[in-house]
């Protein structure tokens, strides 16, 4: 017997369907800087002479923008919420733009996922290196401070920071004491000098591929952060391996990742990031607690702990 959905079913279905439109409006006010001008009360007509923009195109927009209580109207006059004030405008202590315009790049990459599903390889399309380890560095600063005082490290401990991109964590590792050598990329150290500078002399930053080069010795910490979704379950095994031999006896690797149970369906943050990483990597996906605690297990470790952090998983192994 054929059961029709209900109204109820189908407004769903919609609503799922249709949150592409709020974040390509969100995504196109972020890449036309309008949060930055909004601070301070303008009508349509005077942003958009300010801007070079449509009028009418723009009132259109930030007609929605305030629907969406992102920014608020009053008399013809826009201006931001707090939200909008405290995370949209660049320069700000909590500024989230950059994350957000990698987010636009992902838009464009995650159109080629019909594709993908026939070919099982990533998209091809551009990507902005600049804006993902800006955006690396917009999410972790609100998080650094308490997940490194969650791991507990020793002043004069020397750290690891692995795959560190902006080197956010190298900083707060670097206040606590620490000597920490921030590893990654060449692209990616250039960009965390600018954030590093001269300010924490204590991190020292290192340019190379940890799946091929040496990644030194002699570490009480090695910090790994969002890093094995990248690859595949056979270069983090022996990722995790190499990481055991850098470590002083008693010392730990801390993984921080997205969490996944065993059904691999939920929470959803991290199944739907797992399909982030089929768009975007040749072998990469979001895995399970069990995988990644049996990894280190399997490499040595000989106690290896876990703790939930909103929607991720802190796995604390001891060699």
């Amino acid at each position: 017997m054929f059961y029709p959905l209900s109204v109820k079913d189908i407004t769903e279905i919609h609503g799922l369907v249709r949150g592409f439109w709020t974040s390509r409006i969100i995504l196109t006010a972020n890449n036309l800087g309008l949060f930055d001008h909004l601070d301070k009360p303008v009508s349509a007509r005077g942003l958009a002479r300010r801007l070079r923009l449509d009028e009418r195109a723009l009132e259109i927009l930030l007609d929605a923008l305030t629907g969406l209580g992102l920014i608020r109207k009053s008399k013809g006059f826009y201006r931001n919420s707090r939200t909008a004030s405290r995370h949209l405008v660049r320069g700000k202590k909590h500024y989230q733009g950059d994350i957000l315009r990698h987010q636009d790049q992902l838009w464009k990459r995650w159109s080629d996922l019909d594709g993908i599903l026939q070919t099982g390889r990533p998209s091809e399309k551009g990507k902005d290196h600049e804006s993902f380890i800006r955006g690396m560095h917009n999410l972790a600063s609100d998080k650094a401070k308490g997940l490194v005082s969650l791991i507990g490290p020793a002043p004069n401990d020397r750290v690891l920071d692995l795959g560190g991109g902006p080197g956010t964590y190298s900083i707060e590792f670097a206040k606590r004491g620490c000597l920490v050598t921030l590893f990654d990329l060449p692209q990616t150290i250039d960009i965390a000098r600018e954030y590093v500078g001269d300010n924490h002399p204590s991190v020292t930053l290192v340019e190379g591929d940890f799946l091929k080069d040496p990644i030194g010795k002699g570490y009480d910490i090695v910090f790994a952060s969002n890093i094995l979704h990248i690859f595949s379950s056979r270069e983090n095994q022996k990722l995790i391996k190499k990481i055991r031999r850098s470590l002083l006896a008693g010392g730990r690797l801390i993984i921080n990742d997205f969490l996944l149970h065993e059904n691999r369906t939920s929470p959803p943050s991290g199944a739907i990031f797992s399909v982030n990483m089929l768009v975007n990597t040749p072998s990469g996906r979001v895995y399970t607690t069990k995988e990644m605690t049996g990894w280190c297990r399997q490499a040595g470790f000989r106690r290896v702990r876990t703790n939930r952090v909103d929607e991720s998983v802190l796995i604390q192994a001891e060699k």
